[in-house]
């Protein structure tokens, strides 16, 4: 891979995961029911990042995984703070609401910061050492399970652990159990063919703008 392809690619997988992150931390604030479980909307985006993840680590290793992780976190941190300030709970509470500091909000971006670290180098260190197997699904599934489960109850316990949202302190171990459990699920059924899709895709099209470059 040239370094002009290298560097295209690892901005579109830092962007990938800053946008997952950033939508995942607007959407925990929504709670649902899933089979009369509670939980949140944001179980439904959030696994998308360990798809990220593993195609990062799949493409480019796991050293480099690391690095895009790094990339991602901060950035992700800020506009997670900024998009969930300005609109709290769905509503557009104006510019000005910057200006003042808002600790639910933060707890939030701050735990998913945390999460976001301990979970995907977790989820790193698991897929990279399985990924050389033959079977191409035990590396992303084994990595969701692992990096699912500290990501998880690092980011509800941090959010959520006597919040002032009285629904959410009273709950969130149901929400992250349910979150969790939930997150498997889609991971297994839904997430893993279009983890496949993607590897494939990507994978061509980098094998043939390397083809194109050395002619």
């Amino acid at each position: 891979m040239s370094v002009k392809s290298y560097k295209s690619l690892v901005i579109i997988l830092a962007g990938f995961h800053i946008f997952i992150i950033a939508c995942s931390n607007y959407l925990v604030q929504f709670p649902i029911e899933v089979i009369g479980f509670k939980a949140t909307w944001g179980a439904f985006t959030f696994p998308f990042i360990f798809i990220a993840t593993d195609l990062t680590v799949r493409l480019l290793g796991a050293n480099e995984g690391r690095v895009v992780v790094l990339y991602a976190m901060l950035p992700a941190l800020v506009i997670s703070y900024v998009i969930t300030t300005l609109f709290k709970s769905g509503e557009w509470l104006g510019i000005n609401r910057l200006q003042t500091f808002d600790l639910f909000v933060f707890r939030i971006a701050l735990a998913s910061f945390s999460a976001y670290i301990i979970g995907q180098l977790i989820d790193i260190f698991v897929f990279n050492t399985l990924r050389r197997l033959q079977r191409w699904w035990y590396a992303p599934l084994a990595s969701a399970i692992f990096g699912n489960l500290a990501d998880t109850f690092t980011f509800f316990f941090v959010a959520f652990y006597k919040t002032s949202d009285t629904y959410l302190a009273e709950n969130f171990v149901e929400i992250a159990w349910v979150d969790y459990v939930f997150k498997i699920l889609i991971n297994s059924i839904i997430f893993l063919p279009v983890y496949k899709l993607l590897l494939d895709q990507i994978t061509r099209r980098f094998k043939k703008n390397h083809v194109d470059e050395n002619d």
